[in-house]
């Protein structure tokens, strides 16, 4: 990576990433589990090196990414949310360029009409807005959510400074001009300030009669509940409209409305609801506020960027698996989905820790990616998913009727392709673990083809470039038989072990050589730093 010469965060070894060797994913049917068919991944392995090895195939095809990743708090948390393990204590520029570098990547896979959700707290949050203007540009920022996860008790109460109990959530559009916001709705108690009743709602306007609406419970005998829910559209209150931000025919009404006292007064207005007024007031309808939320008619609030609605006790173990510190609610994950994706889209988590992303993804018809490169991608995401897809009942379930099916292939990361030679270290040959298909996809994804062996050739970059890799001995012969595969105004890439020296080829053909073509493409390192 070069400067750019623009405004950015610059920090000890920002400039020093390396190319990262484009893996490929080894699947494990073993610990696959039901449907095989629904195109839903479990990875396991390190999130860089998988992001990387998805990059080609799921480039902008991602619509909304979540991602929970350390908080570079100095905490350490085990599987099991013990402060032991889970290394969250990174030395703070190795912190900037290890989100950095999956930042890039994500951008990538998202889709043009994406979005990205980033769980952070306030000791990193400013750092990592500042990297996120740089890779997906400032103009797509759209909004930071602050998330209540706490209240003041116990030993917070007597805490000597400010307490914290919000955690911080991040969003940018990879195109903000393309992507669309879907509005949601939270259900909140009732609101008081309606306390007006309209008796005849059915009769004209001009002859409506209000009433205080503790007059029509007592005349109807029936609860605030009970009246909300059967005349929602004749509990009402006054508000006084603002002036200045009103049309000049909505101006001209109220100042009609105010100079004849007691009369009620109508502007009809196309596509959005008429408004209503007595003695330059405007009359608020609650039907208004009323909204559908998880199959219920609620009182219902738009939801902003404060989420005091959060409930994150006994969250620990949802889903089946315990999980004591940095899980989030499956509400919270639902919300985002909500408002940023709809069924049948492809969602991703690349730090997913318990698999709270992919469990709601599952529950609510979305098709999902998630990966984790600890043990807990055995026994918490994987224990946790496989009871989804099998039914459980906690979480969101009941909210989104949940009632199981389902399924998802079990990945894993293969090796690195090139390995030092055992008795020459500083020489690199093709790992001896790969086979010689596992070669074929690693060296296409290498060189940027679709791995698609048809017997001829194993990969395509277009219709009319195609790739062959071989251990034969390449000499002219057996150029000759290839062309006699090739159309008009196609070309092909050749790669092999045995290479004569001197060979003529055609225009439309390369020929390269195993390793030795294949090293100036990245690092192949067992593990990226």
């Amino acid at each position: 990576m070069q400067k750019s010469g623009k405004l950015e965060l610059t920090w000890v070894g920002k400039y020093e990433q390396k190319e990262i060797e484009p893996r490929i994913l080894v699947e494990n049917p073993e610990l696959s589990y039901g449907d095989q068919d629904t195109g839903n991944m479990l990875i396991h392995g390190d999130n860089l090196i998988a992001l990387k090895a998805l990059e080609q195939d799921y480039a902008g095809k991602i619509k909304c990414i979540y991602i929970d990743p350390p908080y570079n708090t100095g905490a350490r948390i085990d599987a099991d949310g013990k402060e032991v393990g889970y290394d969250d204590g990174l030395e703070h520029s190795i912190w900037l360029s290890m989100m950095m570098e999956r930042l890039i990547i994500l951008r990538s896979l998202l889709s043009d009409d994406g979005s990205i959700w980033i769980s952070i707290d306030e000791k990193e949050s400013h750092y990592l807005k500042v990297i996120c203007d740089e890779v997906f540009g400032r103009n797509n920022y759209v909004i930071q959510v602050t998330i209540k996860r706490g209240s003041v008790s116990g030993h917070k109460a007597i805490n000597p400074t400010p307490v914290q109990i919000c955690d911080l959530l991040l969003v940018y559009a990879k195109n903000k001009e393309e992507w669309e916001y879907k509005p949601v709705y939270k259900k909140r108690e009732y609101d008081k300030a309606y306390n007006l009743f309209l008796e005849n709602i059915e009769d004209d306007y001009k002859k409506w009669k209000i009433i205080s609406l503790k007059d029509a419970m007592a005349n109807k005998h029936l609860s605030i509940d009970e009246i909300i829910s059967k005349y929602p559209a004749q509990v009402i209150r006054f508000a006084q409209p603002d002036y200045k931000s009103v049309g000049q025919e909505t101006r001209d009404l109220i100042d009609l409305s105010k100079k004849n006292p007691n009369e009620f007064f109508l502007q009809k207005r196309e596509g959005y609801p008429n408004i209503y007024l007595l003695n330059g007031n405007r009359i608020l309808f609650y039907k208004d506020k009323l909204r559908i939320i998880d199959g219920k008619c609620v009182t219902a609030e738009l939801v902003t960027n404060l989420w005091d609605d959060m409930n994150y006790q006994g969250i620990a173990s949802e889903g089946g698996v315990t999980f004591q510190k940095g899980k989030k609610p499956e509400s919270q994950i639902k919300r985002i989905f909500e408002m940023a994706s709809n069924d049948g889209d492809l969602v991703l988590d690349s730090f997913l820790g318990s698999g709270t992303t992919i469990a709601v993804a599952q529950k609510m018809n979305r098709r999902w990616i998630g990966i984790e490169l600890g043990p807990h991608c055995y026994t918490h995401s994987k224990k946790r998913i496989d009871g989804v897809i099998n039914g459980e009942q906690s979480g969101i379930s009941k909210a989104v009727n949940w009632q199981g099916g389902g399924g998802y292939k079990f990945y894993e990361l293969a090796p690195s392709l090139l390995v030092p030679n055992p008795k020459l270290p500083t020489i690199k040959q093709i790992n001896p673990e790969y086979t010689f298909e596992m070669m074929c996809e690693a060296i296409c994804k290498l060189e940027g083809f679709k791995y698609k062996p048809d017997g001829k050739f194993q990969g395509k970059s277009s219709e009319q470039r195609f790739i062959h890799i071989t251990k034969e001995f390449v000499n002219g012969e057996y150029i000759n038989s290839l062309l006699a595969n090739l159309g008009e105004g196609q070309s092909l890439l050749v790669y092999g072990t045995k290479i004569q020296s001197g060979l003529r080829l055609p225009d439309n053909i390369v020929v390269k050589k195993i390793p030795k073509d294949l090293l100036d493409k990245c690092t192949f390192e067992s593990e990226v730093k």
